[in-house]
């Protein structure tokens, strides 16, 4: 038997079902074809038109030890004579730790090839002009014949950055001598060679002009020659690719993710899980407690107050002691007592005057602190203790 469906809820599902089919044709239309990774960052794996897979490719295919350099900095050769090390524009900045480990590279006989605008984040003297985004490819003229310029006279590509002045041992290879495009330095044994962008490593940039030249130049690091005997290092560590799952998560807004997600976790048990989770009976108490009657009413004079009512109560208490014990009556005078005791037992009980009246004065008059209320109650328990002492314990006959 089919079941009706209201003309409302009918309304609505074709509503969504159009929506769905609109979206879904725009993901089909606007999506890049496959291996058309239109993204901009320089990457060995990336064939799209902005991606570095043909060079990468190219060095493999001419016998060339290229690798692809996925671990953190500290984990490079730490006798790089003639190793070579790609950072295609990359997309982190490095910390302390591995930019010292980035110069050790170099200062130890390593060439680093850097691009963009990023290399004064791993190099404190290169300093860089960032270029406006929309910067127009352009061909650009050796100032020098050199080895990194050898068949390379005229490069083209797009300057993210411009360098803001040579200092010190840096040598401009292309562009104007001032604001040049492309510049190199030594740091201790080693290298830096900086590209204001990425294009003679792209894999549409490669082609043009003498960019393949100047890109296999960069590649040689030190070695001169037709012997390729240097290690080339591809680096994707800076592009996000890491060894590790959770050192790749560790970059990105999925941490905040994971945090808010566990906290909606702990949110939902603690509103839901308790009303849910199984009904756990309260510690019973016993109503025979030989103390629960005192803590209460202990409890009860704390609340009030009543520090003087406590002190009366065992004043009075001790006074109907002493006039039976003592056979007299119970209207005589504190000082009476006093003097009675003393007749009577020889001066064996002392202060009981003193002790009497004090407690007599503080039972009547305004309220009084909790420490002086006790000192008062231990005293007339002691006196109570002398004029009454404890009857012997019998022995158990064996």
């Amino acid at each position: 038997m089919q079941t009706a469906i209201d003309p409302a809820d009918r309304r609505l599902l074709l509503i969504a079902g159009g929506v769905f089919a609109l979206l879904l044709s725009a993901v089909v239309l606007l999506a890049p074809g496959a291996g058309e990774n239109v993204g901009s960052v320089p990457s060995s794996y990336s064939s799209g038109l902005g991606g570095a897979r043909a060079a990468y490719l190219l060095l493999q295919e001419l016998g060339l030890p290229a690798e692809r350099w996925e671990d953190s900095p500290a984990a490079l050769p730490t006798e790089p004579s003639a190793a070579v090390l790609i950072v295609a524009d990359p997309a982190s900045p490095p910390n302390t730790r591995e930019r010292a480990d980035l110069r050790r590279f170099v200062q130890q006989g390593g060439t680093i090839l850097i691009t963009g605008p990023r290399a004064g984040d791993f190099f404190a003297e290169a300093r860089v002009l960032q270029q406006p985004f929309d910067a127009q490819t352009q061909s650009f003229v050796a100032v020098l014949p050199g080895r990194f310029t050898r068949g390379a006279d005229v490069i083209v590509l797009r300057p993210a950055a411009l360098w803001e002045g040579i200092a010190g041992p840096q040598v401009a290879l292309y562009g104007d001598s001032e604001h040049p495009v492309a510049v190199s330095w030594r740091v201790g044994n080693g290298r830096v060679l900086w590209w204001a962008g990425p294009e003679p490593l792209t894999n549409t940039g490669i082609s043009q002009e003498g960019n393949l030249n100047l890109f296999l130049n960069a590649v040689r690091g030190t070695t001169s020659g037709p012997a390729w005997a240097q290690k080339i290092y591809w680096d994707e560590y800076f592009h996000g690719e890491r060894r590790s799952l959770w050192a790749y998560v560790a970059s990105t807004p999925m941490v905040w993710g994971i945090v808010q997600l566990a906290l909606l976790g702990v949110a939902i048990f603690a509103t839901f899980g308790r009303r849910a989770g199984p009904v756990v009976p309260g510690p019973v108490t016993s109503r025979l407690w030989p103390l629960e009657f005192v803590d209460m009413l202990g409890a009860l004079y704390e609340r009030a107050g009543a520090t003087p009512a406590a002190v009366d109560i065992v004043y009075r208490n001790f006074r109907a002691v002493l006039t039976r014990r003592l056979r007299l009556p119970v209207t005589i005078s504190d000082a009476a007592l006093g003097q009675a005791i003393d007749e009577r037992l020889g001066g064996r009980i002392s202060d009981v005057s003193r002790t009497l009246s004090l407690a007599a004065s503080a039972s009547r008059g305004d309220k009084i602190k909790p420490s002086q209320a006790l000192a008062l109650v231990q005293e007339l328990e002691d006196c109570r203790k002398q004029f009454e002492p404890s009857a012997p314990q019998h022995q158990e006959k064996p």
